[in-house]
């Protein structure tokens, strides 16, 4: 590599340099549970004839190095070849890139516009065939890239993609602990409801009670990016609609939605609930998608394809004349990936999706209906748990109670 190290305080205008300040941090994972996704990548890398790969994302940067940036407008990369693994991050950052990544840190200055450029052709040199993630470039960086780099530029994603749905031991035993986290802030949010309580109110308890439980489990990691979306009234139509200041009202239903978020992996709770009893129309509404949420749990295990999982559960709401309600797929895909970053679209439950489901593969099950505001039993009905698929079935690790006879306050 041909980084420049000198010593940038002195008053020296570089491209690009190293930054070791302070010590290493304890990482999410174990060096060789890093190692072993490296060479699962180089091994990927070979096949498809790439000298090196430029990875972009924010979740293929943090899978392969455990490193999540905040990009606020400047881009950042992971550079892997058949010896080295280097982020690349901006200097803004500072010496947090390299304390928080699995092997090396270049910094790139913004003395020249480009410098991100220099520093990762630093790295690699001109020529041959690079690696890059088809589905995360813009066509303006994927022009400058292939320009600077004077390299034909292929995808790394959809391998690298593949290698992301099945999870290993050390993945599985911290989505379990987020699954369980995820179940704690569904408590303090049902403790906090109340008829008056705003929106705001109730999501800021949920959200305490995880991270710190966060701060408690892991004292290491950066405590960053934990949510709960509650929702209440008109405000439940949608899966991903903010929270508001709206207050509660007897009568209203309700939509809790916890995801704590550890060291880049997301997990989820996500639950139906009424204020007061439900009307007669709610109540059989609410009822047809708990039984379409516990048929597709038992659905879920080894061997199932996506599709046909989806075309039962299309047909349980077909004969109840509820179909035209479904809002969206039936699950994803869990591990790295947040709400606004990441998405294994090979792992979903939709009709145009033919995976087999695996040993080590985490799926969720979330049938949602929604009743326009207007027609009797108006509102979003949501449930959502999340499963382990293992060698002979599947491990639900959600653990809050659902359903009318639970969740009726």
């Amino acid at each position: 590599m041909n980084i420049q190290t000198p010593n940038i305080f002195t008053g020296t205008r570089v491209d690009h340099f190293v930054l070791h300040n302070g010590e290493k941090a304890v990482l999410p994972f174990s060096e060789s549970e890093y190692e072993a996704r490296l060479t699962g990548l180089r091994r990927s890398m070979e096949q498809a004839g790439q000298r090196a790969v430029v990875l972009t994302s924010m979740q293929t940067i943090a899978y392969y190095s455990g490193f999540l940036f905040c990009s606020f407008g400047r881009p950042y990369a992971c550079v892997v070849t058949q010896d080295s693994c280097t982020t690349v991050s901006a200097n803004i950052d500072a010496g947090q890139p390299w304390r928080r990544c699995y092997g090396d840190n270049l910094i790139y200055t913004d003395w020249k516009r480009d410098n991100y450029l220099r520093a990762i052709v630093s790295l690699i040199g001109t020529g041959g065939r690079v690696g890059v993630e088809f589905d995360h470039l813009s066509m303006e960086m994927f022009a400058k890239m292939r320009d600077a780099l004077d390299a034909e530029l292929t995808d790394c994603s959809a391998a690298s993609m593949r290698q992301r749905m099945i999870k290993s031991a050390a993945e599985i035993a911290l989505i379990k602990e987020g699954a369980r986290i995820a179940d704690l802030g569904g408590e303090a949010i049902r403790d906090a409801i109340s008829v008056g309580a705003r929106e705001v109110d109730v999501a800021m308890a949920g959200r305490n009670a995880m991270e710190l439980e966060i701060a408690r489990v892991f004292p290491d990691s950066e405590i960053r990016d934990t949510w709960v979306w509650f929702q209440s009234g008109l405000n439940t139509d949608g899966a991903h609609n903010p929270v508001t200041t709206r207050q509660l009202e007897t009568g209203d239903i309700l939509s809790l939605n916890t995801f704590p978020m550890i060291s880049a992996y997301y997990t989820a709770l996500e639950r139906t609930l009424f204020l007061g009893e439900p009307d007669a129309r709610s109540l059989e509404i609410w009822e047809a998608n708990v039984a379409v949420h516990e048929r597709g749990i038992e659905l879920i295990k080894p061997g199932a394809v996506c599709r046909e999982i989806v075309a039962e559960l299309n047909d349980m709401f077909a004969e109840r004349d509820l179909l035209q309600y479904r809002s969206f797929g039936y699950g994803h895909s869990f591990g790295v990936l947040s709400h606004y970053y990441g998405r294994e679209a090979a792992l979903e439950l939709r009709e145009d999706v033919d995976t087999v489901l695996e040993a080590g593969m985490v799926v969720s099950m979330e049938p949602m209906l929604l009743i326009p505001e207007g027609m009797a039993g108006a509102g979003g009905y949501r449930e959502h748990d999340i499963l382990v698929v293992g060698e002979k079935d599947a491990e639900n690790i959600t653990h809050f109670p659902c359903g009318p006879q639970h969740n009726t306050l």
